[in-house]
């Protein structure tokens, strides 16, 4: 099995995440799904966008996947630096079904009814005043805002700020996966000094929870930035990891994997930290003088420990990621794409109308790599 892992945390989301406009208003009368998918619809061009669209939504925060309701709702139009995407994919992060538990209240959700997921691929459709650089007819990855959601429906606003141009060699399940789960693994390696043009020192880094979301790219991440990867992971994905450019992998389960040693005997310049139930004085021992934990689901104790070694200007240090999505970085993580040196693992795809069984999955936590949703036309 994968190793558990927890959603990325939000740093204090109007930053961290992003910032968006106010949800559609919701139809009140909710459809039979045969029903709604019986629809007709036309060809989604600027001049053809239906009034409204199937979407999925929840009510209220708790149920989990029983909790996800398939409704027809308005379309949503694109406002000033907006644009309007008919999506063809998302991907579901924990995140994701941590804000419907109720864990990020009383940031998010912000208000009820509510269409989760954010990290979505599509085509654009409508663009908004102020928009530059991108037109009707571009295929594109986005990353909408975690305020208003939206990835889990036909159409969904994004900001142009957060929108980039998806190249042909590059499929929209594959380009969904990339804005929390790939930009969190980018920039926590960059937080222990990784560099991608070629000048990162020879640092040794350790990848927990590596068949993850964010593990199986922080592990392909670092091997670009040419560093010693050690990564732990269940069993059964061992070889997976290793494939993608781990240098040693251990199986989190055994006495060796759960001590999480180097079986080389080296020091931790740095750890991209997927999992939980790993306290900092485990780390401590194993890491380099400077060493840095980046701890992607940080805790309320951890976040305690931050502040104390901080205060106390500790060399080794416990440092909480906050994501802070930025259009350069998913320019470059699709770009990386693109050319073939970074890889999207899919573990699964469910159409629209299955999208319960894919948010039951991701809240499973078994899931080798990316789940995805992709929307029919």
């Amino acid at each position: 099995e994968s190793q558990p892992t927890q959603p990325l945390s939000i740093s204090g989301h109007a930053s961290a995440k992003h910032t968006q406009t106010a949800a559609p208003t919701i139809l009140t009368r909710l459809l039979p799904l045969r029903a709604l998918s019986s629809f007709p619809r036309p060809m989604a061009t600027p001049a053809t966008t239906p009034a409204t669209m199937r979407a999925v939504q929840y009510d209220a925060c708790g149920g989990g996947a029983v909790g996800l309701k398939h409704v027809e709702v308005p379309v949503p139009s694109a406002k000033k630096n907006e644009v309007l995407l008919k999506l063809q994919a998302a991907t579901i992060n924990p995140v994701d079904w941590k804000i419907q538990k109720g864990d990020m209240r009383p940031l998010l959700p912000r208000r009820l009814p509510f269409i989760p997921v954010t990290d979505v691929a599509g085509v654009v459709v409508d663009v908004g005043p102020g928009v530059k650089g991108l037109t009707a007819g571009d295929q594109v990855v986005a990353m909408l805002n975690s305020f208003n959601g939206g990835g889990l429906a036909e159409y969904a606003v994004a900001s142009a700020n957060l929108t980039v141009k998806r190249p042909a060699e590059v499929s929209a399940a594959e380009g969904a996966g990339l804005p929390i789960a790939a930009g969190t693994a980018l920039q926590a390696l960059r937080s222990i000094g990784a560099k991608f043009d070629g000048t990162s020192k020879p640092l040794n880094v350790l990848v927990t929870a590596a068949s993850g979301g964010v593990g199986l790219y922080a592990v392909q991440l670092a091997k670009l930035a040419n560093l010693h990867v050690t990564a732990t992971c269940g069993a059964r994905n061992m070889d997976l990891v290793k494939s993608l450019g781990a240098d040693e992998v251990m199986d989190y389960r055994t006495p060796e994997g759960a001590s999480l040693q180097s079986p080389s005997g080296r020091k931790y310049d740095g750890v991209v930290h997927c999992t939980i139930g790993v306290s900092w004085s485990s780390f401590q021992p194993l890491l380099s003088d400077a060493g840095r934990v980046i701890d992607i689901t940080p805790n309320f104790s951890a976040i305690l420990t931050s502040a104390l070694h901080r205060v106390t200007f500790s060399k080794k240090r416990l440092v909480p990621l906050l994501l802070s999505p930025n259009k350069a970085d998913l320019e470059f993580l699709v770009g990386l794409l693109k050319e073939g040196k970074l890889k999207t693992v899919i573990d699964s795809k469910f159409p629209l109308s299955d999208a319960g069984k894919a948010w039951q999955s991701s809240i499973d936590g078994h899931a080798t790599g990316k789940i995805a949703v992709e929307i029919e036309s």
